[in-house]
C-alpha cells in the first residue's frame, strides 16, 4: 500500500499549477463561531478564534476533485502512460466530473459509466465535458465492472474516487494553498468520504504542524469506524450528505493519514448538517452541497452523543486560527428556504 508522502503532494502542487482555480478564503464574522471557555489561570486578554472559509466548491467541476483528476492524467502524460484508449472511470458524482473535465483538458477521452437509474442532470454534465457516458445496470456495482471490463479490453486508465496516491495527493494541493494565504493557521476542516481528500490535507497538514478535524455524518463514520477497528470497516451508509461522502469503507490510505498526529475525528448529526448548508445560504447566498456542510457543522452544531459515542462538535481555543475548507457544491438549491 502506498502511504502518501508530502513529497507527493508538493510533486502534485508544481504539476498542476496554472491547471486549476487557486481557492479563495473569506474570513467569517467576529465571533460567530463559539470558542472554548478560557483557562481561568490564563491572564491574556480572550480573543475570540478566527475562522475562514475556503471556498474550494469554486473550483472547476464544482468540487476539489478536479485537482486530483488533473494531477492523475498531468502525472499518467508526464511519464507517457495515458493510453491513446484514455481515461475511464465509474462515477456519477464528483470525481466523474472531474475525471470527464480533466480528460477534456489533456485531449484524451473519458468514458464514464453509470446505473441508468443516473439523474439525466448528471449526464448532461458530463457529456457536456465531452465524456463518452455508458449506462449500465442499476447499481453502482454494475457499473463498476463494466468500467473495469472496458479498461481491461480496450487498455482505457482506469480512474478511481479517492484511493489512488495521485488523486489524493492532488486533493492535498488544497492545503498547501491555504497554508500559504493564512500565516500561523492551527486547524483545517474536512468533510470525509472515502479519505481521498482526508488523505491528502492530513499529510500535507502533518508536514505544517496543522490540526486536521476529520467530520463525518453520525450515519456515515468510515473514517471514525476504521480508527475505532484499526483497520477499514464497512459501515452502514445513511445520510442527508451520502451522495458524496457515502462510503462503505474509508481508504486504508486515508486510515493511515489519519492515524498521525493532530487528525481528530468527529461525526455529526443531519439535523446539524442541513442547518449549517441552509446558515450558508441565509448568511452568504452560498449554496453547497450536505457534504460542504458537514465540515462547518463540526463549529456550529451543539454537543451530542450519538450510538458509537460521544461525538464532541469541535470548540475553537482562544485565538485559534482554523479553516473550514468547503469542498463542493453539485447540489439542487431548490431546497434551500429563501
Amino acid at each position: 500500500m502506498h502511504h502518501l508522502t508530502y513529497g507527493d503532494v508538493k510533486a502534485a502542487t508544481d504539476r498542476i499549477a496554472g491547471r486549476i482555480r487557486p481557492v479563495s478564503l473569506v474570513p467569517v464574522d467576529p465571533g460567530a463561531i463559539r470558542t472554548a471557555h478560557r483557562d481561568p489561570l490564563d491572564d491574556r486578554e480572550p480573543e475570540p478564534c478566527q475562522v475562514w472559509l475556503a471556498l474550494e466548491y469554486m473550483q472547476h467541476t464544482g468540487s476539489f476533485k478536479a485537482r486530483g483528476a488533473q494531477n492523475f492524467l498531468q502525472a499518467h502524460r508526464d511519464t507517457g502512460t495515458l493510453p491513446d484508449a484514455g481515461v475511464t472511470i465509474a462515477s456519477g458524482g464528483n470525481a466523474g466530473l472531474a475525471c470527464a473535465w480533466a480528460a477534456q483538458q489533456q485531449h484524451v477521452q473519458a468514458t464514464v459509466f453509470l446505473p441508468a437509474t443516473a439523474p439525466p442532470v448528471k449526464i448532461d454534465k458530463l457529456r457536456g465535458y465531452g465524456a463518452d457516458v455508458r449506462l449500465t445496470g442499476t447499481q453502482y456495482a454494475d457499473a463498476l465492472a463494466a468500467c473495469e471490463e472496458f479498461a481491461a479490453q480496450t487498455g482505457a486508465l482506469a480512474s478511481h474516487a479517492y484511493d489512488h496516491p495521485l488523486i489524493a495527493a492532488g486533493a492535498g494541493t488544497l492545503m498547501e494553498e491555504i497554508h500559504q494565504q493564512i500565516p500561523g493557521l492551527d486547524t483545517v476542516v474536512v468533510a470525509v468520504g472515502g479519505g481521498g481528500l482526508l488523505a491528502g490535507v492530513a499529510t500535507a497538514a502533518h508536514h505544517h504542524g496543522v490540526r486536521v478535524v476529520a467530520v463525518e455524518p453520525d450515519n456515515c463514520r468510515a473514517l471514525n469506524a476504521a480508527l475505532e477497528a484499526g483497520h477499514p470497516v464497512d459501515v452502514p451508509v445513511d445520510s442527508v450528505a451520502a451522495d458524496s461522502l457515502g462510503a462503505r469503507q474509508a481508504s486504508a490510505m486515508a486510515l493511515h493519514a489519519a492515524q498521525q498526529d493532530l487528525v481528530h475525528s468527529l461525526t455529526v448529526p443531519d439535523g446539524e448538517i442541513t442547518r449549517a448548508r441552509q446558515m450558508l445560504w441565509d448568511h452568504r447566498r452560498i449554496a453547497v452541497e450536505h457534504a460542504a456542510a458537514t465540515a462547518l457543522a463540526a463549529l456550529t452544531a451543539p454537543r451530542h452523543t450519538t450510538t458509537a459515542g460521544t461525538a464532541q462538535a469541535y470548540v475553537p481555543a482562544n485565538g485559534e486560527k482554523v479553516a473550514v475548507v468547503l469542498c463542493g457544491a453539485n447540489t439542487d438549491p431548490s431546497d434551500l428556504v429563501q
